[in-house]
């Protein structure tokens, strides 16, 4: 520990490990304060019995963004992981995204363009107009038997709220694909860390302090008054919550959470692939993931997790910002809050969803 550091990050997650490594670079001085017991935020890995356990759900990563993918190539060796989800309804098995082993099932057909056909006559018996909210906007593009089995429950669970009371705008980009291909995404590489994403995001915390179990606003004085050295503009960069930081003086904003429910098995294979969506009303549950296939070192025990979505409380965990119209207005105010000190940064700071690819792209081009 210094006395006084050029920069202090509020933060050991993956945003603030990418600026980590950039002002490290540049000779700055670096302190990382972390309230948990542990860096790398929600991409946090651990190893039991050789399985890499995923503890705040699967995170794989993906791009298209060549810079992104070779700077986080720098940190550690990436697997050929491909992501292939299926989907659970009522013990019927579908493929997922949408593609054509999913409408072949569904529908009983084989082409694409049987396929289309079968899904424009659904849609032309609805008549929608102009959807209003998010069961409609789902219809009108892939028609009811898909909506009805692999997205009305799904989505309620995961949001807590009925569809017909959810925005259209939450499923506008909802992929349809008409070829034979479960790879869930499109984008050019794709793969997890072979040493865990703990010891990518260490690898970019070189040459930083690190204290962790440290609440930044419990002590705040004490951490402001060791930003800047003599002569320099005081910077701390803030990964948490914008409207914990201001006390909520403006009233909290709401987020969802995720609750998991993680068992250890004592067989090899516990439901034959990483992740499994269960799109029905019949469980609790969102999805059941297991843990070895997304980084298979050999194990002959397994390692699964239950996912349960719930509304945000304070104390847990936030995980994705609900960003309808009025906390938008909300997180506004906060926003406008003039501070020359602090820079709010990521998905809490900036209340909004990044992937861990965004995340990268942001903190790389962010003014330092």
């Amino acid at each position: 520990m210094k006395e006084r550091y050029d920069v202090i990050l509020v933060g050991a997650g993956l945003f603030n490990a990418v600026l980590a490594h950039r002002l490290i670079g540049q000779g700055k001085s670096v302190l990382v304060l972390e309230k948990r017991n542990h860096i790398a935020g929600n991409c946090y890995t651990y190893e039991q019995d050789n399985i890499d356990v995923h503890k705040y759900g699967a995170h794989i990563f993906h791009t298209s963004n060549k810079e992104v993918w070779d700077f986080v190539n720098q940190f550690g060796e990436f697997n050929n992981f491909i992501n292939s989800p299926i989907a659970n309804y009522n013990d019927e098995i579908y493929n997922l995204p949408f593609n054509m082993n999913t409408f072949s099932k569904l529908f009983g057909i084989i082409t694409p363009q049987q396929a289309e056909e079968a899904i424009l006559k659904e849609k032309m018996m609805e008549k929608m107009c102009v959807p209003s909210n998010l069961e409609e906007q789902a219809i009108s593009m892939v028609g009811r038997t898909i909506y009805e089995k692999l997205i009305k429950h799904y989505t309620e669970k995961q949001w807590g709220r009925k569809c017909t009371e959810l925005p259209p705008e939450i499923i506008k980009r909802l992929p349809l694909r008409f070829t034979y291909d479960n790879n869930y995404f499109n984008d050019k590489y794709q793969g997890i860390p072979v040493a865990g994403y703990t010891k990518l995001i260490e690898n970019m915390f070189d040459g930083c302090d690190i204290l962790l179990e440290t609440d930044f606003l419990a002590d705040r004085a004490k951490w402001e008054g060791m930003a800047g050295q003599s002569g320099m503009a005081d910077k701390i960069y803030y990964s948490g919550c914008i409207d914990e930081y201001y006390g909520y003086c403006y009233g909290p904003l709401e987020y969802r959470s995720v609750r998991f429910e993680t068992v250890e098995y004592d067989k090899e294979n516990y439901q034959g692939n990483a992740v499994v969506n269960y799109t029905s009303d019949e469980e609790p549950y969102t999805r059941i993931i297991e843990h070895k296939w997304f980084n298979n070192k050999g194990s002959d025990k397994t390692i699964v997790s239950s996912e349960y979505s719930s509304e945000w409380e304070k104390g847990e965990v936030p995980y994705y910002p609900v960003n309808n119209e009025k906390n938008n207005a909300l997180y506004q105010k906060y926003k406008d809050i003039k501070n020359n000190k602090v820079e709010f940064v990521g998905r809490l700071g900036e209340y909004k969803y990044y992937d861990m690819d965004d995340t990268i792209e942001k903190a790389l081009n962010i003014e330092l």
